[in-house]
């Protein structure tokens, strides 16, 4: 068991949204892109401002095939000399092929970082608690980190709650998080199980499983991730077609769900006609039994109910715009 964690999902949740919970976020990785030409190769690529990014700043981007399905997701951190991007480990090999395709005669380098962990802190009290351990943090703005001790932490709320993301170099790792709990009472280590629920509730896609490869990015709500006025990036006539013609589709919504809690993947049905699948699926001690699903447009008017249906049979669910609300 790792230091301060606890097996108990109530008591993590309740941690996360009184106070603050430390995340290991084992299933990201950091890599680093150097060289002359990083940040017009990375612009180019990706659906946000790069060329824009101030030292110090992060932003939150996805990397997109030419009809705008979603490979990944990127957190990019402008450290001197560098680019950072947080990603999803299990999307980084198809992420690599995908850049490296492009990297023809640019003065890039695409290095995985080895030696970093990536650590979040969430909670409405994570920026006094922090400020507590690392003093500079105070005042830190949204989107902006600073350098500490050979770390990096940023204000970073990934999915609209308060949080900040701190990058450790692996060796320091147990020490910070010791520190930062022991004199901290009131915050615990977590679990990743505890995140994903409070990220269903808020409704925020997660690439890789609410949005695939087969996914255009705002059939997932990702907007956040995309700049509607920067230059030419590969997928953009889509998003800009589908943008000015209204052509989506499908659209991610949530769905409040009775009885039990259904699988991933199980079928959502209107009238007899199959309307989506649930990507993410949650058990909220607030809101109750909640799922995450890409809706055909005819369920898309929220209080409509759908038949959800899995291997253990049916359930009725009633859809809901995003995020939840009690």
């Amino acid at each position: 068991m790792n230091l301060g964690e606890t097996s108990n999902l109530d008591l993590q949740l309740l941690a996360l949204t009184t106070a603050a919970g430390v995340c290991r976020r084992q299933e990201r990785m950091v890599v680093g892109l150097r060289g002359d030409d990083r940040i017009s190769f990375l612009h180019g690529m990706c659906s946000n401002d790069v060329k824009n990014l101030k030292p110090g700043s992060l932003s939150y981007a996805l990397i997109l095939t030419d009809r705008a399905h979603v490979i990944a997701d990127l957190y990019i951190w402008a450290v001197p000399g560098a680019l950072y991007l947080d990603v999803e480990r299990c999307l980084w090999p198809a992420t690599r092929e995908h850049l490296e395709k492009f990297l023809v005669a640019d003065d890039v380098e695409i290095e995985e970082q080895d030696g970093w962990t990536i650590v979040d802190l969430i909670g409405p009290r994570s920026a006094e608690i922090l400020a507590r351990v690392v003093p500079p943090t105070k005042g830190l703005e949204p989107w902006c980190f600073i350098s500490d001790g050979g770390r990096f932490i940023a204000n970073l709320p990934r999915i609209g709650l308060p949080a900040f993301t701190m990058l450790l170099p692996c060796a320091q790792v147990e020490n910070f998080l010791s520190g930062l709990i022991s004199g901290n009472p009131e915050i615990r280590e977590v679990g990743a199980a505890a995140v994903e629920v409070l990220r269903v509730e808020r409704g925020v896609a997660r690439v890789g499983v609410d949005a695939t490869d087969k996914t255009i990015a705002l059939e997932a709500r990702l907007e956040n991730a995309i700049s509607f006025s920067k230059g030419c990036y590969v997928g953009q006539e889509t998003v800009e077609r589908a943008t000015a013609r209204g052509g989506i589709k499908k659209r991610l919504y949530g769905l409040r769900i009775a009885g039990r809690l259904p699988q991933s993947g199980a079928s959502a049905w209107l009238d007899g006609k199959e309307v989506g699948h649930l990507t993410s699926v949650a058990a909220s001690p607030r809101l109750g039994f909640l799922g995450l699903a890409i809706l055909h447009h005819s369920a898309w008017n929220p209080g409509t109910v759908l038949t959800v249906k899995d291997q253990n049979g049916e359930s009725p669910a009633v859809v809901c715009d995003l995020p939840f609300e009690g």
